[in-house]
C-alpha cells in the first residue's frame, strides 16, 4: 500500500535532483506546498475502518426473559464461566460462613503446591494425633499411618475429610496455621477480597468467612487453572479402607450435566453448595450460601442452574489477536499498526438478543513509535440498544520500532503543520 509520505518524498527528491542545490529554496518551498495538500487530505479521510459484530446465522428466539428464580437464602450468585457475567444475584457480598466450601481452597493451594513441585502425588504423608481427631466429616485415618497425597485428596474432595485436610496441611505447610497463610495469599491472588481462613477445614471460627461472590470466583479458579484436579469434583463416590462414602452433592445423580464442586455445612453456616455444569460448550456456576436444610439447597441450586442454561446463551463475539482495525502510527519504521483483543470476548445474553448488539472501537490520537506489542491503544465498546455492555482495552497486535531520525523528524513537520492546520 502507498502513503502519502512515500508519494511526496519521491516527488520531491526527484525535483531535487533534477534542478541542482541552487534551486534548493524553491524545493523547500515546494516541500512546504505538497505538507499542505496532505494535511487538508488527511482531514477529511478516515484512516481506519472498524468492522461491527458480524450478524449470527441463528435465528431469534423469544427475547422474554424471566425473572431469576425467587430463592429463600440471603446469599446466591449465578456467574457464566467464559464471560464471568452474572445472571443472577442477591447479597453476593454479604460475610458467611464457608463450612466445607473452604476446602475447594484447601485443594486449589494443594494443586498449586503440586505445580511447583513441592509435594508429588506419591508422597506418604504421616498422620498426626490432631489429623485424627479432627471433628466433623472425615476420611477415617488411623494415626501414625502413612497416607499418600493422591488419597488424600480423593478424601477432600469426595469424602470432605476434616481429618485429611489437616493432614494436607500438616504436609505442605508444617501445621495448619501457616497453611492458613498460603490461603489468604491466594485468595488475595484470585481477588477474593471479602474472604479471610483460619484453617484448612472450615470448622467455625469469627475470623474464618466468604462471600457467595467469591465462592464463585474460586470455583472458576479450580475449573481455569487446574482441570485435572477438577474432574474428581464429579466423582460420585470413593471408597478408603474398605469405607466407602459417597459425594454429598446430590446435583451429581440429578444430572449429568453437572461436574462439581463442592458443599459445605455446620450448624451456624448452614447448608451450602458450589455447583457447576456445562450444556452445550456453556459453563455456568452457581453458589448458594445458608440454606436451611440439604434439599432446599439442592432444589435451588438446581433452580438457578436450570433457569441460566434454559433462558441465557453465551457467545464468543472475538477471538484474541484478531485485527479489527488499523491506525495510523507516526515516526515508526511502519505507517500502520493492527489493532485488536488481548483475549477472547465472550458475552452472555438472554437468548435471542445477540443479533442486537453493536460494536464501536475508538482509538488513541496521534499514536507514536515505539510502540510495544499489546500496549493499550483504544478501547471496544459492546452495546445492546442503547445500553452499553462492556468496555474492553483495544491493543496493539504487533510492535512497531522508532523509523530512523530523517523518518522521524519529517513525520514531526507533518504533525506540527497539521497542528497549526486545525486549530480554531
Amino acid at each position: 500500500m502507498f502513503h502519502w509520505r512515500d508519494i511526496m518524498q519521491s516527488l520531491i527528491y526527484k525535483i531535487a535532483a533534477s534542478r541542482g542545490a541552487t534551486k534548493i529554496m524553491q524545493v523547500k518551498q515546494l516541500k512546504f506546498l505538497f505538507l499542505l495538500i496532505f494535511c487538508f487530505s488527511h482531514s477529511v479521510l478516515a484512516e481506519a475502518d472498524f468492522p461491527s459484530i458480524p450478524p449470527t446465522s441463528t435465528p431469534p428466539l423469544s427475547t422474554a426473559i424471566p425473572k431469576a428464580p425467587a430463592l429463600s437464602v440471603k446469599s446466591f450468585i449465578l456467574i457464566d464461566f467464559l464471560s464471568d457475567q452474572i445472571i443472577a444475584e442477591q447479597g453476593v457480598d454479604e460475610r458467611a460462613e464457608p463450612a466445607s466450601l473452604t476446602k475447594m481452597m484447601t485443594i486449589y493451594v494443594a494443586d498449586q503446591a503440586l505445580k511447583h513441585n513441592k509435594i508429588k502425588l506419591n508422597d506418604k504423608v504421616k498422620i498426626s494425633e490432631k489429623a485424627w481427631r479432627a471433628s466433623g466429616s472425615r476420611m477415617f485415618l488411623q494415626v501414625n499411618t502413612e497416607v499418600a497425597v493422591e488419597d488424600l485428596l480423593k478424601g477432600i474432595i469426595i469424602q470432605s475429610g476434616n481429618d485429611a485436610s489437616i493432614a494436607l496441611a500438616e504436609h505442605i505447610a508444617g501445621d495448619e496455621s501457616a497453611f492458613a497463610q498460603f490461603m489468604n495469599y491466594y485468595a488475595a491472588e484470585l481477588g477474593m477480597t471479602n474472604t479471610h481462613f483460619e484453617n484448612a477445614t472450615g470448622l467455625p471460627d469469627p475470623n474464618h468467612y466468604t462471600t457467595a461472590k467469591d465462592m464463585a470466583t474460586l470455583g472458576k479458579a479450580l475449573i481455569r487453572d487446574f482441570p485435572e484436579s477438577y474432574a474428581l469434583y464429579s466423582q460420585k463416590e470413593y471408597v478408603y479402607q474398605n469405607i466407602k462414602q459417597t459425594n454429598r452433592n446430590r446435583l451429581l445423580w440429578k444430572h449429568d450435566w453437572v461436574d462439581g464442586i463442592k458443599t459445605g455445612h455446620t450448624e451456624s453456616a448452614g447448608f451450602c453448595l458450589v455447583a457447576s455444569g456445562i450444556q452445550d460448550g456453556m459453563r455456568l456456576i452457581a453458589v448458594i450460601m445458608g440454606a436451611k436444610n440439604d434439599g432446599i439447597r439442592t432444589d435451588e441450586t438446581n433452580q438457578l442452574l436450570t433457569y441460566g442454561f434454559r433462558f441465557y446463551e453465551t457467545r464468543k463475539l472475538y477471538p484474541k489477536a484478531l485485527r479489527l482495525a488499523e491506525t495510523r502510527v507516526w515516526m515508526g519504521k511502519t505507517n500502520e499498526i493492527g489493532l485488536g483483543l488481548a483475549e477472547d470476548l465472550y458475552v452472555t445474553l438472554g437468548r435471542g438478543l445477540h443479533d442486537r448488539l453493536k460494536s464501536n472501537i475508538s482509538v488513541n490520537k496521534t499514536i507514536k513509535a515505539p510502540i510495544l506489542e499489546g500496549a493499550v491503544l483504544g478501547t471496544l465498546t459492546v452495546q445492546l440498544d442503547d445500553q452499553t455492555l462492556l468496555e474492553k482495552p483495544i491493543v496493539a497486535l504487533q510492535a512497531v520500532p522508532e523509523a530512523n531520525i530523517f523518518s522521524r523528524a519529517y513525520d514531526y513537520i507533518v504533525l506540527s503543520v497539521k497542528s497549526l492546520w486545525n486549530r480554531d
